[in-house]
């Protein structure tokens, strides 16, 4: 298939049709654990929240005030259990009381709100905590509405981790992670779409081939000034992406600028739509080009399949393109790098206690190429695993920018309400025993780009120097042989 050069913008971009959160770094619960490293991609800054999970097992919902408890209660306890870092309890309860009055406060409410204290008994804590959180709710709930208190409180709980990957995720959030990993299937157009940050409308990012919206005609840069009406830059992205997005077969009137064209309005029906996590093509006669987006439920299939597509087309190489790729599932790593990695380790996870996981190689992988990987300061977590195993494993280079340097796993607990935690669970080490966390990975070829022409063909040079280099090496085998 055709290469969909995805903008950085997408990052934290809504896939409207299907919100992309790259906001990449947040999701995973009490169901079967995913474990995530988080790929908390905003706008120019990968780590906002999607990422590299482990998710645990779906909790029974009470309702009303018990509901509320049991949200703080699993929370409390599994920060407690599962943090990669020491808890002091009493932090807990500060943030705790810190979230709700800030909360509150934008409810234009100056709360004062008592904090009770602490004696370290884990069970003595918790039903401090949940005393806090009862007596502010008797206090201050007709000013508030209960969730979004509760939720307040556990964020704030998170907050006092001092964590930037440790967060709270509303079921809205849960809903756009859990898209993000399994590659979409929703009904929609198949954009994905942005905000400009000068005008504030909203703007198409790249339409996904096959698509209602390809095939209507949408292309990037594209204003969305309208959507069955209503104005897109009062709206934010999640508004707009709830208007674009509705029940397949019923279509959707977007009102579009293009530069140096006459406004136009485009009726588009909705389909079915699944978010692709790869797009390839041939560069050439000997070159494939795989770019991975995101390391998802689908995402070794799709590079499988790419790559065998690829050695049918007569590739004698492969660029494979990690860059603005905010990270994912911890096992999708794995199993995309075991595609390069014919056997050994991995990837190595650490947990608080100090208990050593090692990942090895699922020995499925294709034959041996010339392999460059594409990295750049938006290639984080998941992506760096995979990135740091090709490179200590010495099957490929890296070219282009030092990583994001984001070394630490992710577990998302769901919560009663369809809300859920992300924890930080545990630090990983690359093959060779590196530790790239706030490091990040120093390329064997350095080359400089700003990050918003990756895909732009007569800009992106780091895609021109890739070339080169396997071209080089496609020749030297010729010689050799």
């Amino acid at each position: 298939m055709p290469r969909n050069s995805r903008p950085l913008l997408i990052l934290l971009a809504v896939i409207a049709v299907a919100t992309f959160a790259l906001a990449a770094e947040r999701l995973h619960g009490t169901r079967s654990v995913p474990t995530v490293l988080d790929r908390q991609v905003l706008a120019f800054n990968p780590l906002g929240a999607r990422g590299d999970f482990s998710v645990g097992s779906r909790i029974a919902d009470a309702g009303g005030r018990q509901r509320e408890l049991d949200i703080l209660d699993i929370s409390f306890e599994r920060v407690h259990d599962h943090f990669y870092k020491p808890v002091n309890d009493s932090d807990l309860l500060k943030g705790e009381r810190t979230g709700m009055i800030k909360f509150l406060a934008t409810k234009h409410v100056e709360a004062q709100i008592a904090l009770p204290s602490t004696d370290g008994v884990v069970s003595d804590d918790e039903n401090a905590a949940n005393r806090l959180l009862t007596d502010t709710l008797d206090r201050y709930g007709s000013a508030a509405n209960s969730d979004d208190l509760t939720y307040a409180a556990v964020q704030g709980m998170l907050d006092a981790l001092d964590d930037p990957y440790t967060v709270f995720l509303s079921p809205r959030e849960v809903r756009s992670l859990n898209e993000l990993i399994r590659g979409g299937d929703f009904g929609g157009i198949g954009i994905y779409i942005g905000k400009d940050p000068k005008t504030k409308y909203v703007v198409v990012l790249n339409p996904i081939d096959g698509t209602p919206a390809a095939r209507a005609g949408l292309k990037p840069l594209d204003t969305i000034v309208a959507v069955d009406g209503h104005q897109t830059q009062s709206l934010d992205l999640d508004t707009v992406m709830d208007l674009i997005r509705g029940k397949v077969g019923t279509s959707v009137k977007l009102l579009v600028e293009r530069k140096n064209a006459p406004s136009k309005t485009f009726n588009v029906v909705r389909e079915q739509i699944h978010v692709p996590s790869v797009s390839y093509h041939m560069v050439g006669k000997d070159v494939g080009y795989v770019q991975l987006y995101d390391f998802g439920d689908t995402s070794e299939r799709e590079v499988s399949s790419a790559l065998n597509s690829l050695f049918r087309e007569g590739a004698k190489a492969i660029v494979f393109d990690l860059r603005n790729n905010g990270g994912g599932l911890l096992d999708a790593a794995v199993q995309v790098s075991s595609k390069f990695i014919a056997d050994g380790p991995i990837v190595s996870t650490i947990n608080r206690k100090g208990q050593v996981e090692t990942e090895d190689a699922y020995q499925d992988a294709v034959p041996p190429h010339p392999l460059v990987v594409l990295v750049n300061q938006y290639t984080a977590s998941a992506s760096e695993i995979t990135a740091g195993a090709i490179q200590d494993a010495r099957v490929g280079v890296l070219l282009g920018e030092r990583t994001y340097g984001k070394g630490v796993v992710q577990t998302i607990y769901d919560l009663p309400g369809s809300s859920a935690v992300k924890i930080t669970t545990a630090r990983y080490l690359t093959p060779n025993g590196r530790d790239i966390n706030k490091r990040g990975i120093v390329p064997n070829i350095a080359v400089p780009m700003d990050p918003k022409y990756v895909g732009i063909d007569a800009k992106d040079i780091q895609l021109k120097a890739a070339l080169e280099y396997v071209h080089k090496q496609i020749a030297l085998s010729a010689k050799n042989t």
